[in-house]
C-alpha cells in the first residue's frame, strides 16, 4: 500500500525516481543512503510530535466544559426568553470546533507518518572521483552538487540520540559554495544560492564516507586537478627548490675549478 502511494507522490511532484551522478569517470560512482536507524530516529520525532498534539487537545477540552453538555444533550437545546442569540450559538460552536480539531487530527496521522517515511528514502549522497551531489525533499527538491576542488572543511556532527543510534551527518562545506538546484536543475536563487555545506545526514558510516571524501580530495589535488591556488604554490615552492639546487651546483662547479 505505501509503494503505491510513494508511487503516486512521486508521479504528482514529478520526482524522478534518483539522481544523476555528478561530475566524474563513470567507475568512480558510490551511492549513499541514509542508515535504517535514521527511520527509527524520525519515527521517534514523529511520535513526539503526535504526543504533543493529543496533550494540546485534551488540554484544551478540559479547559472548555461545554463539550461535556453538548455530548450530553442529543439535540440543541431552545433559546430560553431574553437569552442572547450568542449565548446559545457558542456552546455548539465550540464542539463543532472541538470536533473539526479531533478529525483533523486524526485525518493527519496517516498521511504525516508517510510523509515521514518518504523524507527517510528520498535521500542521496552520490560520490564521484570529482565531486558529490545530496538530494533530499519530495515536493520541494533540494539538491546540492559540490566539487572537490573548493572543499575546504569535512567535518562529522552527532547529537545524543544520533549517537545512541550509531547514526551521524558528514558536513561538507566548500569555499565558493555549491548552489542548490531545483527539481530542473536550474539553480535556485535566494538563500539556497549562497549555501557553502552539504550535509550527507544520518549515515552509518560516516568516518568511512569522511575518509573516502578525504582520500578523492588528495588524489584530485594531488593530479594537478585541484584548487588553482594550491597548484600555484606548489609550483612556487618547486621553481624555488630548482633555484636553490642550480646555486648549489653552480657553487660546486666553481669550487673545482
Amino acid at each position: 500500500m505505501f509503494e503505491i502511494a510513494k508511487a503516486f507522490a512521486l508521479r504528482l511532484a514529478k520526482v524522478p525516481p534518483e539522481p544523476h551522478p555528478p561530475a566524474g569517470s563513470p567507475g568512480s560512482i558510490l551511492v549513499f543512503r541514509a542508515a535504517p536507524n535514521y527511520w527509527k530516529y524520525l519515527l521517534v520525532l514523529w511520535g513526539i510530535r503526535q504526543i504533543i498534539g493529543v496533550f494540546v487537545i485534551f488540554a484544551f477540552l478540559s479547559m472548555t466544559a461545554v463539550w461535556q453538555a453538548a455530548a450530553r444533550e442529543d439535540t440543541p437545546q431552545p433559546r430560553r426568553p431574553g437569552q442572547p442569540p450568542w449565548e446559545h450559538v457558542f456552546p455548539g460552536a465550540i464542539h463543532a470546533l472541538e470536533l473539526l480539531g479531533l478529525g483533523y487530527f486524526l485525518l493527519q496521522l496517516p498521511f504525516s507518518l508517510a510523509t515521514t517515511r518518504l523524507n527517510y528514502e528520498m535521500r542521496w549522497y552520490i560520490v564521484t572521483d570529482r565531486s558529490l551531489r545530496v538530494r533530499e525533499g519530495i515536493f520541494r527538491v533540494r539538491e546540492m552538487t559540490l566539487t572537490f576542488a573548493n572543499v575546504q572543511n569535512i567535518a562529522i556532527q552527532q547529537g545524543p540520540l544520533q549517537r545512541l543510534l550509531g547514526i551521524a551527518d558528514v558536513v561538507v562545506r566548500t569555499a565558493g559554495g555549491g548552489g542548490a538546484r531545483d527539481g530542473h536543475g536550474q539553480e535556485s536563487q535566494g538563500i539556497g544560492a549562497t549555501m557553502h555545506a552539504g550535509t550527507l545526514r544520518a549515515v552509518d558510516n560516516a568516518e568511512q564516507v569522511r575518509d573516502l571524501i578525504l582520500d578523492r580530495l588528495r588524489r584530485l589535488r594531488d593530479s594537478g586537478l585541484g584548487d588553482p591556488d594550491d597548484r600555484h604554490l606548489r609550483s612556487d615552492s618547486g621553481a624555488a627548490a630548482l633555484r636553490d639546487a642550480c646555486a648549489d651546483l653552480l657553487a660546486a662547479a666553481r669550487a673545482l675549478r
